[in-house]
């Protein structure tokens, strides 16, 4: 019944992500592309101070990397750019409630992803790889 609940809210984000959208003067844009089976997404954040003033995003695919990529910018909007850099892959995970198989890991993980690799650029630091993103968790710096 709860897993139900969980299916539910992904579906919901899916069919209406929040902050799908581009921001007309973003500080920061990144994109990724999860080559295995073409879900993308591209990022803008429109960092103030030390705080994520604003989070937009397009993109397209699976019902697992929208809904993630919704639900992680509805979450981080408005927070500290220090929380939102400990942002750990875990958290993505509790965000979606429901088991992530390891064929779906790259499908749920791609917004976390490119939002450390727009941390990464906008620190002017290298993007990571995929492993490196996501074994270390580290936004930039660690």
């Amino acid at each position: 019944m709860v897993m139900d609940l969980y299916a539910e809210n992904i579906l919901d984000h899916y069919r209406h992500p929040r902050c799908k959208t581009r921001l007309p003067s973003p500080t920061v844009t990144h994109d990724e592309v999860n080559l295995s089976c073409g879900d993308a997404v591209t990022l803008d954040l429109l960092i103030n101070g030390d705080h994520l003033q604003e989070i937009g995003w397009e993109g397209g695919g699976c019902a697992i990397s929208q809904a993630a990529m919704s639900l992680l910018s509805e979450k981080l909007q408005g927070e500290s750019l220090e929380d939102v850099e400990s942002l750990k892959k875990e958290d993505v995970y509790e965000l979606l409630g429901v088991p992530v198989g390891p064929r779906r890991t790259k499908c749920a993980l791609l917004g976390f992803h490119t939002l450390k690799n727009a941390l990464r650029k906008f620190h002017g630091e290298q993007s990571q790889g995929w492993m490196d993103t996501v074994e270390s968790g580290a936004a930039h710096g660690n």
